[in-house]
């Protein structure tokens, strides 16, 4: 009999933990939620100074009474993150489709059907987990990918592949981007792509820098240059929550042929509808991570001929 691996054990009892929980109603999840949001924001204080350093220097016209709210819904919001993507362990396909809805969707489907490619940009910003439904939405001839970073914990990284193809989503690992999206080129099929493109780039991948919530902040534009190679419409996702438990996301087209955009519109363009996401709803945005822990002094202090390093790309 074959030995079990520490890994396969982790696997099985954060599965059999999900599945458990995702069992439960999701008007009860929310209120286990609500005592984790208590424990984390009033107990554990979890990344306090984090999220209102990053708040306050993203909106410094807002009172500090305006940001210790954002605060608390911010942390109600991060709880609810966690055990609405527990619940998609056993979510079913009718409560998924009614609870994450999309708008706009149609032309982009429209794209899929004629034989071109989509880009999708998407951020931090709401459930974007439940964005794992897409493919329920669109041709079935098209291959739905999102790309991810892997978890360190394998057994976590795992679980979380499971529960995000669910739906048909195929899981693209970042570093095998370009090799998937060619090898399905290759083959006669066409993809839609979701990059959630506001996460840190390392100082080796910083491609440009944009103004983004009252900060120079350093970016990755791997998804346009990609979409430029493939000459693919692009689209942003504008999430919004108009109740707990549901979502809507409207799909913004960008452009119809990312191969004639001029350099690092397509990227500029995503952070400016993101920011405007963020300044509607900010609540709904990660505000845990350090965003801006890399500057352009740094940068600069690290590759002498910055300028040029950035032209060349």
């Amino acid at each position: 009999m074959k030995k079990l691996s520490v890994d396969s054990i982790q696997y099985a009892v954060l599965l059999g933990i999900f599945f458990l929980f995702s069992l439960l109603p999701l008007r009860i999840l929310y209120l286990i939620s609500d005592v984790l949001a208590w424990i984390l924001h009033s107990c554990v204080r979890y990344r306090r100074k984090v999220v209102g350093s990053n708040l306050r220097s993203s909106f410094p016209e807002k009172t500090e009474k305006e940001i210790r709210s954002i605060t608390r819904k911010f942390y109600r919001f991060l709880t609810d993150y966690l055990v609405e993507t527990i619940k998609l362990t056993t979510m079913s396909r009718r409560q998924m489709e009614r609870r994450m809805r999309f708008e706009g969707i149609e032309e982009a489907d429209k794209a899929l059907r004629e034989g071109r490619d989509v880009t999708l940009y998407l951020g931090h910003f709401c459930n974007w987990e439940w964005v794992s439904s897409l493919p329920l939405h669109f041709t079935p001839d098209a291959i739905g990918g999102q790309i991810y970073h892997p978890l360190e914990n394998r057994a976590a990284d795992r679980l979380f592949l499971r529960i995000r193809g669910r739906w048909g989503a195929v899981s693209v690992r970042l570093h095998d981007t370009l090799k998937a999206i060619t090898r399905w080129r290759r083959s006669g099929e066409r993809s839609i792509v979701g990059y959630i493109a506001d996460q840190v780039p390392g100082y080796n991948g910083i491609h440009c820098w944009v103004d983004f919530l009252n900060h120079d902040t350093p970016v990755y534009s791997g998804p346009e240059r990609i979409a430029r190679m493939l000459d693919s419409e692009v689209f942003y996702l504008d999430m919004s929550r108009p109740g707990r438990g549901y979502y809507t996301g409207k799909f913004i087209r960008l452009t119809s042929h990312a191969s004639s955009c001029e350099k690092f519109f397509l990227t500029r363009e995503y952070f400016r509808l993101l920011e405007e996401s963020i300044r509607r709803s900010p609540q709904f945005w990660l505000w845990s991570h350090r965003r801006w822990k890399r500057t352009r002094k740094d940068f600069e202090a690290r590759f002498p001929d910055a300028a040029e390093r950035l032209r060349r790309l």
